[in-house]
């Protein structure tokens, strides 16, 4: 089955032809971080409208890497949520018209399921069910069992900022661009973790996370002693990042004891960092579990990993009319 998948739920307009779940055809992705970039993060009126522009030319080049066309697709898998909600109508408005111009099986996916479905892609040997995921990105930050390809038991989540969203926030502050993720994780690697004492809050039992204090005690920093710079700088990204990492090492490593689950699997573009997929590996070989990450490339927004979720959906007999619509605020946990 050839799933035709578009993704719009943020700066990222992409689309992409996925066959059986698993094999990449064609995958094209028009970002905006440039766009946004003088902002110092994404507006999403811009963003809506980017994506009206970007989307055709993404998917006739999608279709060109494929070696397809529109009379190939056997079905269409588009995000629905969650995310901004012009953004995500964007593409939800277009899948319904190829949808219903074509005849095509449409089916709407949780954009935090595609993250989640990113780890079969390329050929590589995903984790079996029942399995416990990580997943970090820029809005959200959870702890669920995966029971089946788009049934998930929610165990923790962050109640403030996401890990993606506090790195942002903190490069922001030190004056290190859009997006600054990759740019702290940089700096990082020649830091000294130790330099700054930064709290480490959530220390009980509990699954749940927060990086607000965090982010509030660099800010706290910054007004008293100034922007450091060269290796003062290092060193703060080392030690912001240091106890983000701590933090989703902690409550993993809980998950891991309380749930005796033998396979870990961890998405989403904090997935990216590589302090993070360090630690990881540690817990891994610490605890016993078996971990999978996605390459780099496939832990940021992208629609491949939309049509791979979408995949499941199809073949489940689900299909969407044409009431599909955006949601914003869209849950991972309920399944839906």
């Amino acid at each position: 089955m050839l799933v035709l998948g578009l993704e719009s739920s943020c700066d990222e307009t992409a689309a992409a032809l996925v066959e059986d779940g698993v094999r990449v055809r064609g995958d094209a992705v028009a970002s905006q971080v440039a766009v946004h970039a003088e902002w110092g993060g994404v507006v999403p009126e811009i963003a809506s409208r980017h994506h009206v522009t970007n989307l055709i030319p993404v998917l006739q080049t999608a279709l060109e890497r494929a070696g397809a066309t529109l009379d190939d697709v056997d079905g269409i898998a588009v995000t629905r949520g969650p995310g901004l909600v012009g953004a995500l109508l964007v593409g939800v408005q277009a899948a319904k018209a190829m949808a219903w111009a074509r005849r095509i099986p449409l089916v709407g996916v949780n954009h935090l399921e595609g993250h989640l479905s990113a780890v079969w892609l390329d050929g590589e040997r995903g984790p079996a069910f029942p399995h416990l995921a990580l997943l970090v990105s820029g809005g959200h930050s959870e702890l669920v069992i995966a029971r089946d390809h788009g049934v998930f038991e929610l165990l923790g989540a962050t109640r403030d900022d996401a890990a993606g969203e506090a790195f942002d926030k903190v490069g922001k502050m030190l004056g290190l661009g859009y997006p600054a993720g990759p740019t702290v994780d940089k700096l990082a690697q020649t830091g000294d973790p130790h330099a700054f004492t930064l709290p480490r809050p959530m220390r009980g039992r509990g699954l749940d996370f927060s990086f607000s204090g965090m982010k509030t005690a660099v800010l706290t920093i910054v007004q008293q002693r100034g922007v450091p710079e060269g290796q003062a700088l290092a060193d703060l990204c080392a030690s912001f990042q240091a106890s983000v990492i701590d933090q989703l090492i902690r409550k993993t490593r809980a998950a891991i004891e309380q749930h005796r689950v033998k396979q870990l699997q961890v998405a989403g573009g904090v997935a990216a960092n590589r302090g993070l997929r360090a630690a990881l590996a540690e817990l891994a070989k610490e605890t016993g579990v078996e971990l999978f990450i996605p390459s780099p490339a496939r832990c940021t927004d992208n629609a491949a990993m939309i049509a791979a979720a979408g995949y499941w959906r199809l073949q489940r007999g689900e299909r969407a009319d044409l009431t599909l619509n955006a949601t914003a605020t869209l849950p991972l946990a309920d399944g839906r």
